[in-house]
């Protein structure tokens, strides 16, 4: 007679322990279809909010370089508007009279004027464009008030007089416009005159 448990159907032999234990669910698996269809969805929304990142990080960077590109000149183009300042200055300098008396003074002058325009259509080709807002509403995204400007004939957040004009860079402000706004003429008198010394404009 043998010992040998295998030769005696011991049912609590380890062999027929292994066959009648149940299965364990593995964590996190579904035990039974609602839980196994809830888990599909929440992986599809997580798929889903995946996907949604990734194309806004995709965008956010496409804007990025695009940004860059179009306001890389931004510093040169604020350091060369001193240029045309200077250009514009020497054009109105010179009056009408003057030129027609004085052939190289006007061969100077058409020169001068070649120059400012060509400047002119360089910026233009790089998206910088002059805020010159003579006549147009007081705004002050694009305008820096230095004065008020008592006046009867425009009304009151009217440019004008452009003490300097502005500029944008793919539409976005580079340097404001410094303007002079009008006021009602009535808000001038009195002690606000006194006040003042006798000057009728006024630093905002």
């Amino acid at each position: 007679m043998t010992d040998d448990p295998r030769a005696s159907g011991d049912e609590s032999s380890p062999a027929n322990d292994d066959q009648s234990a149940p299965a364990e669910a593995l964590p996190g698996a579904a035990s039974g279809p609602d839980d196994l269809a809830q888990e599909i969805a929440n992986l599809k929304d997580q798929l889903l909010r995946t996907l949604a990142e990734l194309e806004n990080t995709r965008r956010r960077a496409r804007r990025e370089v695009e940004d860059a590109s179009k306001f890389a000149i931004a510093g040169f183009a604020r350091e060369t508007l001193s240029v045309a300042d200077n250009l514009a200055r020497a054009l109105g300098s010179v009056p009408a009279d003057v030129l027609g008396a004085d052939e190289r003074l006007a061969a100077l002058h058409q020169g001068v004027d070649m120059t400012a325009r060509e400047l002119a259509a360089v910026f233009e080709r790089q998206g910088i464009k002059r805020v010159d807002p003579m006549g147009e509403r007081f705004d002050p995204n694009l305008h820096q008030a230095m004065l008020e400007v008592p006046s009867d004939d425009q009304p009151p957040g009217t440019v004008v007089q452009v003490l300097q004009a502005g500029y944008t860079v793919a539409g976005r402000l580079l340097r404001p416009a410094l303007v002079a706004v009008a006021k009602a003429a009535s808000a001038s008198e009195g002690a606000g005159a006194e006040a003042r010394g006798g000057r009728l404009d006024t630093e905002v």
